[in-house]
């Protein structure tokens, strides 16, 4: 079966995880990171959710409303509730699947102290306008907004030639085995103020325990898990046992808690250094891991148009294409229809945050209906790097059988 995602790792990332750790691996990790990504500084976290959390209450943030899209990850949510703040919902454009800045401006109020401005699908929002409307915001309230870019699924996207992750505050990255870098587990914050980059990471040095080695042995134990469990032919008992049966629950729960408001039991440890040297091995790759990304991204949209019922993303300049989603009509029936020819599709986000029981009181009075349409309707297409040409194409040719 070919999997819905796949990390590139190959054998420099196993080479990396094997050689005897050093205790600046992560602070290398970190000046590395900043250096991709153009910015002045970076800070390593177990865990983007614990990133989020961690910039909110540097920065002094209490009781403060922050902004963020329903149509996301809900960790974003679970890291401003667990801050002690107040989350505000607004809706996402049905073209790039953003937030609808219209929705901004109009959320921003006295009590508002952040917006979390994500970048879903590797489709870069205007950030130009995102800046216009805090500006605005700040002068008629004198307070200051502060701007997280979340760049878990944006890695290198650019707005009219900048990279997001340059503008606002700081730029949130996740580094789990869905994204475009990996380093197993992980998260990663950017600066540009060097002096908030340190204070940041001080409260982390402070905040977290160092973990230890039996985290390093587990991660070690799940990234040489990846190598085998994505393969095309053992994927196909990884599938069965995640939607036939209950044996991997207590794995995926432990990590995706979308129901309940809590972090997972390891996310208040310190990235360890074997996840730091396979982040190290993963930026190396990284222009090919893009450009592989952007070509299977191309040519889906130049293929898939006459698909029945079908409506494709937009292909923009900078989108970097962490997932290639797709609106459906029935999205069991698709799902259904290529695991019957051998091809797992990605949900990704398969909720509207503000609609679940545990944020329900949040977004009272809010219409959220493209989030609420977008979460019931959309699929994914496997874009990851190691996605061969005739895998792509035969992923083509299963869509065409659609009638």
């Amino acid at each position: 079966m070919i999997p819905r995602l796949k990390p590139a790792f190959d054998g420099d990332e196993l080479a990396a995880a094997l050689r005897q750790p050093s205790r600046t691996d992560v602070r290398q990790f970190e000046r590395a990171f900043a250096a991709k990504f153009e910015a002045a500084d970076a800070v390593a976290f177990p865990y983007g959710r614990t990133a989020l959390k961690m910039f909110l209450e540097v920065v002094g943030l209490t009781d403060a409303e922050v902004i963020a899209p329903s149509y996301t990850c809900v960790v974003v949510q679970h890291a401003v509730m667990l801050s002690g703040n107040i989350p505000v919902f607004v809706d996402n454009t049905m073209t790039d699947y953003n937030m609808d800045l219209d929705q901004v401006a109009a959320a921003i109020t006295p009590r508002t102290g952040a917006i979390v401005a994500t970048h879903l699908f590797g489709f870069p929002l205007d950030i130009i306008r995102l800046r216009q409307i805090v500006t605005e915001a700040e002068q008629r309230y004198g307070r200051k907004i502060w701007i997280i870019q979340d760049c878990a699924h944006a890695f290198g996207a650019r707005w009219k030639g900048r990279l997001v992750c340059e503008d606002g505050d700081a730029g949130l990255f996740g580094l789990n085995i869905s994204k475009v870098v990996s380093s197993i587990f992980g998260g990663m914050l950017t600066f540009n103020d060097r002096g908030l980059a340190d204070r940041v990471r001080q409260h982390r040095d402070a905040g977290l325990q160092p973990g230890g080695l039996i985290k390093s042995w587990l991660r070690f134990a799940y990234l040489a898990a990846t190598y085998p469990a994505f393969h095309t032919l053992p994927y196909g008992l990884v599938h069965y046992l995640q939607y036939r049966t209950t044996l991997l629950d207590r794995l995926t729960k432990a990590y995706h808690l979308d129901e309940e408001v809590r972090f997972p039991p390891d996310a208040g440890t310190q990235m360890r250094p074997i996840e730091a040297r396979v982040g190290m091995a993963q930026l190396r790759k990284y222009g090919w891991m893009i450009e592989r990304r952007r070509e299977h991204a191309t040519r889906y949209a130049a293929e898939l148009a006459a698909v029945p019922g079908w409506v494709l993303p937009p292909v923009p300049d900078g989108a970097t294409f962490s997932h290639f989603p797709v609106r459906v009509p029935d999205r069991q029936a698709a799902v259904d229809h290529f695991a019957r020819h051998g091809v797992h599709l990605g949900e990704v986000v398969e909720y509207s945050v503000g609609h679940l029981p545990a944020y329900r009181r949040f977004s009272e009075g809010v219409e959220l209906p493209n989030s609420l349409y977008c979460s019931e309707h959309m699929i994914n297409l496997p874009v990851h790097p190691q996605l061969s040409d005739a895998q792509r194409r035969r992923i083509i040719e299963i869509a065409r059988l659609i009638r």
